[in-house]
């Protein structure tokens, strides 16, 4: 599995943005796909999920109620709408592809087997 993800940029808190994670090759075989985030010194955390056949979701407790993450299957592409940024959700952020079906671990980045190339957001107070 392939990951494209896009959609990154400079916006002022309070503002909005919608990252894009396009699928390319085994697509067939992705159970789950999440976002996660990695600011400068800190350990990658989990902001996102969803289930790719059924569209359950899971959000981080900093991100639920601002952050809304969905899949089109027929486009092979996830995305991620971010509203009411802060500037603590500056980051690079990534999207992954979970194939294991491990469906109690999805805050745990090693379950997703596939990583796309990262996009950086950045908000400014």
């Amino acid at each position: 599995v392939q990951l494209q993800a896009s959609g990154g940029g400079f916006v002022q808190a309070g503002g909005s943005l919608r990252l894009s994670c396009a699928a390319s090759g085994r697509t067939w075989s992705t159970y789950r796909m999440g976002w996660f985030r990695q600011a400068p010194g800190k350990e990658r955390e989990f902001v996102a999920s969803i289930i790719k056949s059924v569209g359950v979701t899971y959000y981080s407790e900093s991100v639920k109620g601002r952050f809304t993450i969905a899949r089109d299957n027929a486009k092979n592409t996830v995305y991620l709408q971010m509203n009411s940024l802060k500037p603590e959700d500056s980051a690079v952020y990534y999207c992954a592809a979970d194939t294991s079906g491990s469906s109690s671990l999805y805050r745990d980045p090693k379950i997703y087997g596939y990583w796309g190339q990262g996009t950086q957001v950045t908000v400014s107070s």
